[in-house]
């Protein structure tokens, strides 16, 4: 993870920020010592969308409501 003093950051802003948008997670340090982290922003709704595309196809849809035509009585079938 790159590092970058405040300095640097303030005169170099766009570039950074710019850095960030492309997924780049940097950490800003005064005097030598980490006292910030600049990650770039979480679109959840995205990543969920990714994650569904990603498992289409890989489910087998069946109706659990009726899976059997015989008619089950739970009661007595488990007495």
């Amino acid at each position: 993870m790159p590092q970058v003093n405040v300095t640097e950051l303030r005169n170099r802003l766009p570039y950074y920020l710019q850095q960030v948008k492309n997924g780049v997670e940097l950490h800003i340090s005064s005097h030598g010592e980490n006292i910030a982290q600049l990650i770039p922003e979480h679109n959840n709704v995205e990543a969920a969308q990714t994650r569904l595309d990603q498992l289409k196809g890989t489910m087998i849809i069946k109706d659990i409501v009726n899976t059997d035509p015989v008619k089950w009585n739970a009661d007595a079938d488990n007495l």
